[in-house]
């Protein structure tokens, strides 16, 4: 099967302290032709240098030590989000904790394969989308700082929606 480069180019990590699913959700998500990473905890997660992908994390929310949870915690406080999905035997609470913390999606066990692949679309598309505007914010930043403080100040009264005429009258020039 022939893998969009869109799809080669993103990873999916998968954190389930169940080897059995580990081990089943990488055949799935290989079968579709997404990158996977597997790990046992958190721990073994943050221990590990990750490419600089659009990726999507399926995190257990019952973990030994620190949680799926807490994970989504961690990294929206360190700014290294990415697509979040959490799977497990779940209450209200945990599921509301979660989509309040940017989850793309809560899935209960057991999951259905296409519910889980459609997800994992959504936060691959979702973290992408993030980059980008990352992206985006870098070069328009750049280019501000790349301007003389006469054009700051005029790109600031430019921005603040004055018009020609009032931005010349303003600073004295004709």
């Amino acid at each position: 099967m022939t893998v969009p480069d869109k799809e080669a180019e993103a990873t999916v990590a998968v954190i389930d302290d169940d080897p059995d699913i580990r081990e089943a959700l990488r055949g799935l998500l290989r079968s579709v032709g997404l990158g996977v990473e597997l790990f046992a905890s958190v721990q073994e997660f943050l221990g590990t240098a990750r490419p600089d992908l659009p990726r999507c994390l399926i995190l257990d929310v019952r973990l030994p030590g620190r949680s799926g949870l807490d994970l989504q915690d961690e990294l929206a406080k360190a700014n290294l989000p990415a697509g979040h999905l959490h799977q497990g035997h779940v209450d209200v609470p945990m599921s509301v904790r979660a989509m309040k913390a940017g989850a793309v999606e809560f899935l209960p066990k057991p999951v259905r394969d296409q519910d889980l692949l459609d997800a994992i679309q959504r936060a691959i598309a979702k973290d992408r989308a993030r980059r980008d505007d990352e992206r985006s914010f870098a070069r328009l930043r750049a280019d501000f700082d790349a301007l003389t403080p006469r054009e700051r100040e005029v790109m600031t009264m430019v921005v603040a929606g004055r018009f020609n005429k009032q931005i010349a009258a303003e600073l004295g020039l004709s």
